[in-house]
């Protein structure tokens, strides 16, 4: 860690660069003599990333960023701030470190949080950085974690692991067994430690897989920010052996959207209808959450078509997704096709269609845009349909 890139008017370039092309500025000559071009660059870039994603990062004083893949893998502050509402107690030892932004939050709600950190580099500007936030209940150490958890030597409220993909592993379907570390193989040891576990997976990693890889899962937490799935966390807790709960999470800008339900491996029956006034999609929390039936039952709800995972009402109802009103339902043909949408302009989504988008606008020359909102489906009769509306909420 070079503190030289602190010097004021280093500094005060780093700012003033803000969102210029880093393939431009790296084409200037260096005009700091005490530090090398690169290690500025880089900072102006991880800078960048960090504005909207690391807010108070950003807007502190004497930050010191990591290379810019350490900005790209770590926790949003809004997805953090929602994993600290999980965990509690005197304390928490987090085993891959990275950045530090889930500790920040953690130590918001846990009175001492524990940093682990392979990297030294890394380790280094993180206790720097907690410094100019001004947190004082987050200890860093450097080394192996697993080291660290047994040279410790204590018991711990919450253990928190964000297991990496194995570079070796590309390619293959993504296991918890090909991250590093490998939670599987190590659950009976971080037992030993602690008797909550909260792990943080990509969206890419299926839940039914999950549940088969781990032990004692008695929550799994899908959390979406703008309706982008960006992690799933499991909330294991030793002995436990009861009905597992899937939270969905959908934060946006003005409010969060959630839903919950009990997980069942068993494909359940749904109520299915012809389209009706309104039409609603659940946000992609929902989605990967795989509880459709659950989702339309709860909302007492008529879903189109098995596979469509769209579904309709006679009244208007609040839903976690977007709502429309069906202006119009159409057959997807050359007839109607030509009468209705031919050349116009449109925002198109397929449900469970036999074509892409791209296809789609293509063949019927259809623009992208505007207030109409077109969903090419299948109904309950296997007919594929289009429905013309206009977006509620």
């Amino acid at each position: 860690m070079d503190l030289n890139i602190l010097n004021s008017e280093i500094q005060e370039f780093i700012d003033r660069n803000i969102g210029v092309s880093i393939a431009k500025l790296a084409l200037q000559k260096n005009p700091f003599l005490e530090v090398e071009w690169i290690a500025i660059l880089n900072q102006i870039e991880a800078k960048t990333k960090a504005k909207d994603k690391l807010p108070n990062w950003f807007s502190a004083k004497k930050i010191i960023y990591p290379v810019k893949i350490s900005i790209e893998q770590t926790s949003s502050e809004k997805t953090a701030l929602y994993k600290s509402t999980i965990v509690s107690g005197a304390a928490l030892i987090d085993l891959t470190g990275g950045f530090g932004v889930d500790d920040y939050y953690f130590s918001k709600s846990v009175n001492s949080v524990a940093h682990c950190e392979i990297n030294p580099e890394l380790s280094e500007i993180v206790a720097h950085n907690y410094m100019q936030l001004y947190v004082t209940n987050i200890t860093c150490h450097s080394g192996d974690s697993l080291n660290t958890l047994q040279s410790l030597n204590q018991k711990w409220d919450w253990i928190y692991i964000d297991p990496s993909r194995r570079n070796d592993a590309k390619g293959k379907v993504f296991m918890l067994k090909d991250c590093l570390p490998n939670v599987p193989d190590n659950l009976d040891n971080y037992f030993k430690n602690s008797e909550a576990i909260l792990i943080k997976t990509a969206p890419l990693l299926d839940i039914s897989a999950g549940v088969l890889e781990l032990q004692n899962v008695k929550t799994i937490h899908i959390v979406a920010l703008e309706n982008d799935v960006k992690e799933l966390l499991w909330e294991l807790h030793k002995d436990y052996g009861g009905k597992i709960e899937i939270k969905t999470i959908n934060i946006l800008k003005d409010k969060t959207e959630t839903f919950a339900f009990i997980w069942n491996n068993d494909p359940q029956t749904s109520n299915y209808s012809k389209p009706q006034k309104y039409l609603y999609e659940p946000n992609s929390a929902i989605m990967k959450s795989g509880g459709f039936y659950e989702v339309g039952n709860f909302f007492t709800l008529n879903k189109l078509q098995k596979h469509s995972h769209l579904y309709t009402s006679t009244n208007l109802i609040s839903f976690p997704g977007r709502i429309f009103e069906i202006e119009n339902c159409i057959s997807y043909s050359k007839l109607e096709m030509k009468k209705f949408l031919q050349d116009k302009k449109a925002n198109v989504t397929t449900r469970n269609f036999p074509d892409t988008v791209e296809n789609i606008r293509k063949k019927w020359k259809i623009k992208d845009g505007g207030t109409r909102y077109c969903f090419f489906t299948t109904d309950e009769n296997n007919n594929k349909i289009v429905l013309i509306c206009n977006k509620i909420q």
